[in-house]
C-alpha cells in the first residue's frame, strides 16, 4: 500500500475539482469513488432495476465491470467497456445514485474495488466515506465542504459550462435532499473523520482550495 490521501465531503463541495489538480501537481493518482456509484445506478436504470429489488441488484452487482482511466488528461470512466462519463453526470444519475449507494450489498461490493485500486499506488481518493470506511487509517484526511449557495453556484455553472440545462433553485434544493440523504443514511453515512481536518472553501478560490490541501498533505507524508 502506498500513501493515501482521503478527501470527503458532500455533493457539490468541489471535491472532483480539487483532488484532480491536487493529483496533478503532487502525482498522485486521482480515484473518484463517486463515479463507481453512479455506474451501479446507471447500470440498473439501463435493466429497469428499482433500489428495492436487491436480488436484482446483486445480479448487476456479480457482472459490472467499473473502470477509471486517464486519456488525453482528462478521467474517463467505463462502465462494461462503454465511456459512459458523461452519462454518470445527469441529474437522473444524481438522485439514482444516492438511492443505489444507500444500499449494503452495494457499498460492500464497491468498498472491496476502491480498496483494489489504491495496492502499491499513492493515491488521493475522492467521496463521502474514505476516510471513515474505505480507508480508515488514511496517511491524510480531509473534509472538505462550502455553504450550500456556494455548492448550488458550483453546480449550476459546471452544468451550463457543459451544455446542460440548469436551473439554480432545483439544483440547491437537490443538493440539499441528497445531503441529507447522504448524512442520515444508516450504512456509511457521511460524516467528518475525527482526524480529518476541515477545509471551507466558500470564500476560496479553486487554486486557494488546492494550494491550502496540498500544504496539509506535505505536512503530514514525505511527497
Amino acid at each position: 500500500m502506498g500513501i493515501v490521501i482521503a478527501v470527503d465531503g458532500p455533493a457539490g463541495s468541489g471535491k472532483g475539482t480539487i483532488t484532480k489538480l491536487v493529483a496533478e501537481q503532487l502525482n498522485l493518482v486521482n480515484i473518484d469513488t463517486g463515479a463507481m456509484y453512479r455506474c451501479v445506478a446507471l447500470e440498473c436504470i439501463n435493466k429497469n432495476i428499482k433500489e428495492t429489488e436487491i436480488n436484482k441488484i446483486e445480479e448487476v452487482l456479480k457482472n459490472i465491470e467499473i473502470q477509471l482511466k486517464k486519456e488525453n488528461d482528462k478521467q474517463v470512466v467505463l462502465l462494461n467497456g462503454e465511456n459512459v462519463t458523461d452519462k454518470i453526470r445527469t441529474r437522473e444519475i444524481d438522485i439514482a445514485a444516492s438511492k443505489f449507494s444507500a444500499i449494503k450489498q452495494v457499498r460492500n461490493s464497491i468498498t472491496p474495488m476502491q480498496r483494489a485500486m489504491a495496492e502499491n499506488k499513492n493515491i488521493i481518493m475522492e467521496g463521502r466515506d474514505i476516510g471513515t470506511v474505505v480507508f480508515p487509517s488514511a496517511d491524510v484526511k480531509i473534509f472538505l465542504d462550502c455553504s450550500s449557495e456556494e455548492k448550488a453556484r458550483r453546480r449550476h455553472k459546471q452544468n451550463l459550462e457543459r451544455g446542460i440545462e440548469s436551473n439554480f433553485e432545483e439544483i440547491f434544493a437537490e443538493i440539499e435532499r441528497r445531503n441529507k440523504l447522504d448524512s442520515e443514511r444508516e450504512i456509511a453515512p457521511l460524516v467528518k473523520a475525527e482526524d480529518a481536518i476541515l477545509v471551507d472553501s466558500t470564500n476560496m478560490t479553486i487554486e486557494e482550495v488546492t494550494q491550502k490541501i496540498i500544504k496539509i498533505i506535505k505536512e503530514k507524508v514525505n511527497i
